[in-house]
């Protein structure tokens, strides 16, 4: 294997590691299972790149791969008819439709906490109001403001993760979620 080969590999593997787990995650349903056939797929991958032609075409190629690979995993395990059809769905569709289900509970959340957190919140993440304008409109000092927006925060993020149990990538963004049954009756699933 070139140098070239090993770095295309790694960059492969540090761009999409993320996004084909939580996508085999949303087939398979078992972290170990999933993990087992991400190893399958990058074996595939190292033993495959040199037949990519197209390199604008490697992400499709790269989630082709990874639907083949589910697609074994099933027909090992189970007889081919009860293999899942969302395999063959279209691997991008999920993620925006999970970051988007997500932003559209940040404003019934905000609703939940204590009034002076809500307020807060509103008028600066959903108004765009400075915290120093929000520290006049409010009639507090700026330090205060600054701590009310930081508190309020804390407190969404403690009520959403009390909610449901996050999947992100390596850059913080929502790729999937489960509900926390024990906690949340709250989140659409």
């Amino acid at each position: 294997m070139t140098k070239k080969e090993t770095n295309n590999i790694e960059l492969i593997w540090n761009d999409y590691y993320d996004h084909l787990l939580i996508f085999i995650l949303k087939r398979v349903h078992d972290k170990a299972t999933a993990e087992d056939i991400l190893q399958n797929v990058f074996l595939k991958i190292l033993t495959n790149l040199k037949s990519l032609k197209d390199n604008t075409k490697l992400k499709s190629w790269l989630f082709q791969i990874t639907r083949n690979a589910i697609i074994d995993f099933y027909r090992e395990s189970k007889p081919v008819q009860e293999i899942l059809i969302d395999v063959l769905d279209e691997e991008e569709k999920s993620a925006i439709n999970v970051t988007e289900e997500v932003e559209s509970w940040i404003y019934p959340f905000i609703l939940m906490l204590p009034e002076k957190y809500r307020e807060a919140l509103i008028l600066s993440e959903i108004k765009g109001m400075s915290q120093k304008d929000l520290a006049s409109f409010m009639g507090i000092s700026y330090p205060a403001a600054k701590s009310r927006v930081q508190r309020g925060r804390a407190l969404l993020k403690t009520k959403l993760t009390d909610c449901c149990i996050f999947y992100t990538d390596k850059y913080g963004n929502v790729m999937d979620y489960r509900q926390n049954p024990q906690n949340c009756n709250s989140c659409s699933s």
